[in-house]
């Protein structure tokens, strides 16, 4: 076995873990509603449903969900339990939302601007200035030049948190402390990434949601600011959720989807919690991709986001 491929099993060993309280706890409630039946009728389909609500899959999605599931079971009129499950993975997989095929996923990639100027935005607290920490530790060992932007000037620690990061990560930080502009630190962040030929920029931003109209006018004016530097930046905006929130992350993100253009997800803290399908009802309501999600603390516990491999971490290998 290759090295990569040791890697491979390690970070799928990993998202198995990652994934085992919210594995258990679907497949135990599925378990449930479909015990001692010997076929799929309405009642099934009413238990599952009530399911896959409580697994924090959201009622929008859970909806279609079994809609699809009716129409399998009308069309092949005799569906096994075993046969069900199987339909469940597919059904599940065809609703998550695929990385987008024209950027690529890997951290090792090359992007068609230098610097490639990636916003991150989310609420205090759901680990935020972790996920940029990580993604520039990743960036940087996979060859990349990372400059990191500390525009999050308003919560007190976030400079300083941000800054430790750095260190850690071994790249350099913009950073003009506590209150202030954060316009004026992502356009220094941007025109020192140029001016050091940086392949990646990171900005960090102050997630505050309490007003929107404050905070759409100041993520307009970073993005304005950082596109006079380099044409098209930001060119992703990736919003940080907390899974372990369940639909407060799904609320979240529909507050920030009416602010700002968010180009993909990141799902962190997922190994701490049973509500592992916040990651299908976001992705399929919001109609976002996830790019990555969280499966632990240690920096290879951020992971490139591929569905299949989710889906089958979250109902166990098929058969």
């Amino acid at each position: 076995m290759s090295w990569l491929d040791k890697l491979g099993l390690k970070k799928k060993e990993k998202l198995d873990k990652g994934l085992e309280k919210s594995r258990e706890g679907l497949l135990n409630k599925i378990g449930k509603s479909i015990a001692g039946k010997d076929k799929i009728d309405d009642a099934t389909l009413d238990d599952l449903e009530d399911a896959l609500i409580t697994s924090d899959v959201g009622v929008k999605t859970t909806v279609e969900i079994i809609r699809r599931l009716e129409e399998r079971v009308a069309r092949d009129k005799f569906i096994s339990q075993s046969e069900l499950q199987e339909i469940m993975r597919d059904e599940i997989g065809s609703l998550l939302i695929e990385n987008s095929t024209d950027k690529p996923a890997e951290f090792d990639a090359d992007f068609s601007h230098k610097p490639h100027v990636i916003l991150i935005v989310g609420v205090n607290g759901v680990g935020k200035t972790t996920t940029i920490g990580k993604l520039a530790h990743l960036y940087k060992q996979a060859g990349k030049k990372v400059v990191l932007g500390a525009a999050d000037t308003f919560r007190a620690a976030a400079v300083d948190q941000l800054t430790i990061w750095s260190e850690r990560a071994g790249v350099s930080i913009i950073q003009q402390g506590q209150n202030a502009d954060p316009a004026a630190v992502a356009y220094d962040t941007v025109a020192s990434a140029v001016s050091k030929g940086a392949d990646i920029a990171l900005i960090d931003t102050a997630g505050r949601l309490h007003n929107k109209k404050s905070l759409m006018e100041e993520l307009g004016k970073i993005k304005r600011v950082m596109g006079k530097v380099v044409d098209g930046a930001p060119h992703e905006i990736l919003l940080v959720l907390d899974a372990s929130t369940g639909q407060n992350a799904k609320q979240q993100a529909s507050a920030f989807t009416e602010v700002v253009d968010v180009t993909g997800l990141v799902l962190t803290k997922l190994d701490g919690t049973a509500k592992g399908g916040i990651v299908i009802g976001v992705s399929n309501e919001l109609s976002v991709p996830v790019k990555y999600i969280g499966v632990g603390e240690q920096i290879e516990d951020l992971q490139v986001f591929d569905r299949l491999t989710f889906v089958n971490a979250l109902f166990g290998e098929s058969a």
